[in-house]
């Protein structure tokens, strides 16, 4: 061998399998002069460098500059081998060994992938499944790593010799593209009726253009489940899905075919343009403008925001070249497109997303005029993720999924090999590999057999993907959460140790899980419910939170809740039985006439026991009951949700007076008790979130200074109230202390597994040390 040569052994870890990452580092290789080879595995990819010094260092800083968009490196090791002379730079099949590697995401239909969709002269013009390394489905159609078309729904569709030949050839942007395909070897579309027969036709995608333009509401199959899908623009089509989902008032999201389309109803700022054209093309929750409920009647009834998201799949861009007449070469990206769809999750109330044809055709009976299937398998269930976009405050998660799993969180240390089984609301789970940790895509509530069932689903599936050998099984608090069951079976069944998790201990330690806190913190846990460690319901409370455990510094004071969890939807009985407790009956029976108020006194009168809870969530919907905002909500959140927007253009005053902080207990009592007798509702609402804001911060100022610490994390759903978190950190600007959110995770239960993941992670490494 040339005495100049050298050979290096480099260990590449990350997202770098199924995003055309090998094609890329053959592509510098073979201009750099570099000889050796390049292949996946269980670990990621492996690249055998030989060559000058010289060349070597060109490779690195090239390697480091110009990722594949959807690349991405958590660790590069190298060393220095001995190895025979190469005569080439080759990519060799890849091979089997113990999984530290990840699955890419799936990424919404690149730029490329869509000038040749709306290209008559390429050969897959208007093919509903193009795709290429930098775009197309990913975690939903794998089953195993490494990431290979064996290993994915793929596997059913051999590959026509021009496909072949884009495949095996390292310098074609389809080179190893796991889900390539064309008219000629690939998936199909198929157009079912209401009774889910088949159609017949020759252009599915314009049949559906043309019945949605009908009036009709269709069901549509994606990347990780089925749509309902309808003309947004259509009150009455709205109406009717509205009727027959049952879904009185939650509001839907709609898809335009870019942010200038959506400028006719919305404001679009940069951040919230740069999400919705990204890979992951989430739903972004973007500001309405001044006509937009003329125009989109019932979309989103009552409040600010709509969500908004772009085409990602192919089968959208073709119903959005359809709207433009199939305009050759037309910008679908950048150039106004006069057709609006309402995109819904398509699901029978509460039940999780619906995935394959079958299931489509039976849950979604009375529901969908029409079914727009494929024969490509969905292994994965994922919805859409949603994101909350603000200028003026950090992006926040509301629900982590499509597009976003399963990226890695990477953890300040290295834990055991844990799993965690999240909570009972917007369940997740999570999984620990070293400094590792992945979460599952948004499973929903549990409180139904199907979403349990996906639960289990979910968690085999993490478990065997990514070849994970438990030694701790994380859950919460709760006894009788099924994910806690689930969580004492997973030990049974692997020998591992049960570890439950305080609620809110969990939702701090999420936060400084993904910022790499591990010193003592104050951690604020604003949410709607958790079990405390006292047997009551805790919701409303400052925490000191260090590695080794937490610390109940203040709360707010309980307020009965009559019917327990039914208060989570019927405010007004949190509303009556505080008025009737502080001899205001008359008030009560004044505010709810139509409520069964006298059971609730009846209740209060009888010394029965009933719930006490903290929670901060249920202060807001009793707030919204007191104001006449809302006091029976249709679907979770509602009612606070209304509380926010009614506050939106008043400044509110802090009634400090009203306001008692004795001994860590924030007393509400006389403030809310003024609150039920003020009339003007807004300027009311105004003075709630200001007033709660303030002395939260006040409490925390006074708590920071007892214990030293600088350090606050806020977590819960409450926070996703941007008017409070604002206020709150306006009124500690001044302080020198330092505040971390959630950003990677939702702040809701949806980001929980991974604070119980980190919880008991850490406890073992302490018991070690």
């Amino acid at each position: 061998m040339d005495s100049n040569l050298y050979t290096r052994r480099i260990r590449v870890r990350g997202t770098v399998q199924g995003v055309g990452f090998r094609p890329f580092v053959y592509v510098i290789a073979v201009s750099e002069g570099l000889k050796g080879t390049v292949l996946n595995d269980g670990e990621g990819v492996e690249i055998i460098l030989q060559g000058t010094k010289e060349q070597q260092e060109v490779f690195d800083r090239r390697l480091k500059k110009e990722l594949p968009p959807l690349a991405s490196v958590d660790s590069l090791d190298e060393a220095v081998v001995e190895y025979p002379v190469f005569s080439s730079f080759r990519i060799i099949e890849s091979r089997s060994s113990a999984v530290k590697t990840t699955i890419p995401a799936d990424a919404a239909v690149c730029k490329d992938c869509l000038a040749e969709l709306v290209d008559p002269s390429n050969r897959r013009y208007r093919y509903p499944f193009i795709n290429c390394t930098h775009c197309g489905p990913r975690y939903t159609i794998t089953a195993h790593i490494p990431y290979d078309r064996p290993q994915t729904s793929m596997k059913d569709f051999p590959m026509c010799s021009l496909c072949h030949k884009e495949y095996t050839d390292p310098l074609d942007r389809r080179f190893h593209a796991q889900p390539n395909a064309c008219w000629n070897c690939g998936p199909q579309l198929a157009l079912k009726d209401k009774d889910g027969n088949l159609i017949e036709t020759d252009d599915p995608i314009a049949e559906t253009f043309k019945l949605i333009k009908k009036g009709a509401i269709g069901a549509i199959k994606g990347l990780g489940g089925f749509h309902l899908v309808c003309d947004a623009l259509n009150s009455q089509t709205v109406r009717e899905l509205r009727k027959r989902k049952n879904r009185p008032s939650k509001p839907f999201a709609i898809m335009t075919a870019n942010a200038k389309s959506a400028k006719r109803f919305l404001v679009i700022d940069q951040e919230a343009k740069n999400l919705l054209e990204s890979s992951a093309a989430p739903i972004v929750l973007c500001p309405k403008k001044d006509r937009t409920d003329e125009l989109l009647d019932g979309i989103a009834p009552d409040l600010s925001t709509i969500g908004l998201m772009l085409p990602y799949t192919p089968i959208h861009w073709l119903l959005f070249f359809e709207a433009v007449n199939r305009q050759p070469h037309y910008p679908l990206a950048s150039e106004e497109v006069s057709l609006y769809l309402v995109m819904t999750s398509a699901n029978a109330g509460g039940e999780p997303l619906v995935i394959n044809n079958k299931e489509a055709e039976e849950q979604l009976q009375g529901i969908a005029d029409f079914y727009l299937e494929h024969n490509r398998n969905i292994l994965i269930r994922c919805d859409d993720s949603v994101i909350r976009s603000d200028l003026s405050e950090p992006t926040k998660i509301i629900r982590r999924a499509r597009g976003y799993v399963p990226k890695v969180t990477k953890l300040p240390r290295k834990v055991p090999s844990c799993i965690a089984t999240g909570s009972w609301l917007k369940n997740t789970a999570c999984v620990s590999k070293e400094d590792s940790a992945i979460l599952s895509q948004h499973i929903g509530d549990l409180d139904r057999v199907s979403n349990c069932t996906t639960l289990s689903e979910a968690i085999e599936h993490l478990i065997e993907t990514f070849d994970i050998h438990p030694s701790i099984i994380a859950c919460d608090f709760h006894p009788d959460f099924f994910s806690t069951r689930l969580a004492e079976d997973l030990a049974d069944k692997y020998g591992a140790k049960l570890f439950p998790v305080q609620h809110h201990h969990a939702h701090i330690a999420s936060v400084m899980a993904q910022h790499g806190l591990e010193e003592p913190v104050l951690g604020v846990a604003l949410d709607g419910v958790g079990l405390g460690t006292d047997g009551t319901s805790w919701g409303g409370e400052i925490l000191l939170v260090d590695p080794s455990g937490f610390l109940r510094l203040s709360h707010f004071k309980p307020v009965a809740l009559p019917g327990g969890d039914k208060c989570a939807k019927e405010g007004w009985r949190i509303a009556a039985a505080f008025l009737a407790k502080h001899g205001n009956r008359n008030l009560a029976r004044e505010l709810f006439p139509n409520r069964n108020v006298q059971m609730i006194f009846h209740l209060i009168d009888s010394n029965f026991p009933i719930p006490q809870s903290s929670s901060l969530g249920r202060l807001f919907d009793m707030a919204a009951a007191l104001l006449r905002v809302k006091d029976f909500s249709t679907y979770e959140g509602e009612a606070p949700v209304l509380l926010e927007y009614a506050a939106k253009n008043k400044n509110g005053r802090f009634l400090r007076e009203m306001v008692k902080r004795e001994n860590g207990i924030l007393n509400l009592d006389e403030f809310l008790l003024h609150l039920a007798q003020r009339q003007d509702t807004a300027e009311a609402a105004a003075d709630f979130h200001t007033t709660i804001a303030s002395a939260i911060a006040e409490e925390l100022i006074e708590q920071s200074t007892k214990a030293g610490i600088t350090k606050i994390c806020f977590s819960g759903g409450c926070c996703l109230n941007n008017l409070m978190i604002r206020q709150i950190k306006n009124a500690l600007k001044h302080q020198k202390l330092k505040i971390y959110e959630s950003t990677e995770v939702p702040c809701n239960d949806g980001g929980l597994s991974l604070g119980q993941l980190w919880v008991a992670g850490m406890a073992n490494v302490i018991e070690k040390e």
